[in-house]
């Protein structure tokens, strides 16, 4: 045999030998991975039922978890399982992309931005410190604070400082304990009336140099199975009777408990009528490294509006991260 031909067979049984499956350890890796890509067809389905609904809520961490274990197949030479890896990360990116990407109108130029602060505090968070570092870094224009609880509640003035107007829902009792929804802004406004029964919300209508603004704070109920099925859903319903309710722009912002691609998400943009801002990095839990969170704490506007951009907020001691948009008129 010439040497030429030798060498050509012996890179060739390289190649097998690197690309063959290691044994069972390969194989129970690939079967793993059927998870993440099973994940992304159930999100990509759009299928309502409350268990896919679960599911679909998880497809930002899954794409981040199955791309840090995708490279560390290929760097450990699993490489058959790393093809799986990146087929599951394709098809996690498709389905996320509705969320972190989700379009919406054109900005209009030179019209005035308005950045907005919303979070939710976490009803026994009393750290006020950090709440107020994480507003003043933000140095937005108007503030929404969901699940404000009695500690700093109590201390509201300075919570809320160089925020002379506000707005606070009725407390809400119910599952997680005292805690209100409070709007503050630079700007004057006014309260609209008392919202739906089974909504805990708050809505204001502030005179903002975009014009009339109505800005409301919303906290949905958590989904299924930590709260009963039809409530999400239901409160949503409710929330489509506010935005029917009000006349011009509309932001609404707070805690969905639902990401934007998911059931929950989709009614509030067809029903609703409004787009949400991009939905990347994550919001919960703020224990986890942001692109390994879920964007549960949304920021969505009328066609009227165009998001500019959308960052986080520095922590406040709460398990939610806060979320800063800025917004200006849609372009004609």
């Amino acid at each position: 045999m010439t040497r030429p031909v030798q060498q050509i067979r012996q890179a060739l049984g390289s190649w097998r030998r690197g690309w063959a499956p290691r044994g069972r350890a390969d194989v129970l890796l690939r079967l793993s991975l059927a998870a993440p890509l099973g994940l992304a067809l159930i999100a990509l389905s759009g299928i309502g039922h409350r268990g896919f609904d679960i599911l679909a809520q998880f497809t930002g961490p899954a794409l981040a978890a199955t791309a840090l274990l995708t490279g560390l197949l290929a760097v450990t030479r699993f490489r058959v399982a790393a093809l799986h890896g990146l087929a599951a990360c394709a098809a996690l990116l498709i389905a996320v992309t509705p969320q972190w990407f989700p379009g919406g109108p054109e900005p209009q130029t030179n019209a005035p931005i308005v950045r907005l602060y919303s979070a939710n505090l976490y009803y026994l968070n009393d750290d006020v410190a950090a709440i107020r570092a994480s507003i003043e870094e933000a140095d937005a224009d108007v503030v929404v604070l969901i699940e404000l609880g009695r500690g700093a509640a109590s201390r509201i003035d300075e919570v809320l400082e160089g925020y002379p107007y506000r707005a606070a829902s009725m407390r809400m009792d119910q599952t997680r304990g005292p805690s209100r929804s409070v709007i503050g802004s630079r700007w004057p406004l006014t309260s609209l009336p008392d919202q739906p029964d089974g909504l805990h919300a708050v809505a204001t209508v502030v005179r903002s140099p975009l014009g009339r603004l109505n800005v409301v704070g919303v906290h949905l109920t958590r989904p299924w199975p930590f709260q009963e099925q039809w409530g999400q859903i239901s409160q949503t319903m409710a929330l489509e009777k506010v935005v029917d309710g009000v006349n011009g722009p509309i932001v609404v912002a707070g805690d969905f408990n639902s990401v934007s691609s998911a059931r929950i998400g989709r009614q509030v943009r067809q029903d609703l009528g409004l787009h949400p801002a991009a939905g990347f990095p994550g919001t919960w839990p703020a224990a986890l490294p942001p692109p390994l969170g879920m964007t549960i704490d949304q920021v969505y506007a009328s066609p009227d509006l165009a998001f500019v951009r959308r960052r986080l907020g520095q922590p406040t001691g709460s398990d939610h991260r806060p979320v800063v948009t800025e917004f200006t008129r849609a372009a004609p």
